[in-house]
């Protein structure tokens, strides 16, 4: 049985565990931990970067549902440290929250969430408008939209809704940005809005029938 760790706690930077389970995978030796500590690629959030004892791995998910670590030789039973970097974790963590307010402001407009993508340098989320707001057709109004969006999220960072997770009723993680928004969700966030900054969004564009919000967001200072 492997414990989640990364999503119980975004900000455990390290723990002492167990190797439960070891195989090949591609010709290259892989280990499950017990309490796991690394966020695998997926969900539009990039893996994070961390080691067993000194050795650099790379977090897989497994077709048996384990998050595994290519790269080390280990034993099962073999006791190991876990670490991660955990600045680079909390600006996946601050990207990913940021993403989800975008979405809701987004949705409070009538808009539907049409993809994702929360890496570094690339995060955007997109919509499809079924109520095609004329303002969309012209860049001065794309602007004046954008700026309501930056209203609305601004105002969610003031308020410093908390950001909790709970299992809803057919089993799956759903992320609550307190009672503005919930979805189901798989990856790490940040203890409450508030401890985002830096939260910008460059106007937004409309390219074949999608609207493409970008933005970019760092953590705070703990």
């Amino acid at each position: 049985m492997q414990v989640r760790t990364y999503l119980d706690d975004t900000y455990a930077d390290q723990a002492d565990t167990t190797v439960i389970a070891v195989g090949e995978r591609d010709g290259r030796p892989w280990a499950a931990v017990e309490h796991c500590l690394f966020h695998p690629q997926g969900g539009g959030q990039p893996a994070d970067r961390g080691w067993l004892d000194d050795v650099e791995v790379v977090p897989v998910r497994a077709e048996s549902g384990l998050v595994v670590t290519e790269g080390p030789v280990l034993a099962v039973g073999q006791r190991v440290r876990a670490r991660i970097d955990l600045q680079l974790r909390l600006t996946h963590a601050a990207l990913h929250t940021a993403g989800h307010l975008v979405e809701a402001a987004g949705r409070a407009r009538g808009w539907e969430l049409a993809g994702n993508n929360h890496f570094p340098g690339q995060a955007r989320v997109e919509f499809a408008d079924p109520g095609h707001d004329p303002r969309l057709a012209d860049p001065a109004g794309r602007e004046e939209v954008t700026a309501e969006l930056r209203k609305a999220v601004a105002a969610a960072v003031d308020e410093n809704l908390p950001v909790t997770a709970e299992t809803d009723g057919r089993g799956r993680r759903v992320v609550c940005l307190g009672a503005l928004h919930a979805a189901p969700c798989g990856g790490t966030h940040v203890r409450a809005l508030g401890d985002l900054e830096d939260l910008v969004l460059p106007t937004l564009k409309v390219k074949k029938g999608r609207i493409r919000v970008s933005y970019s967001a760092a953590h705070g200072a703990r």
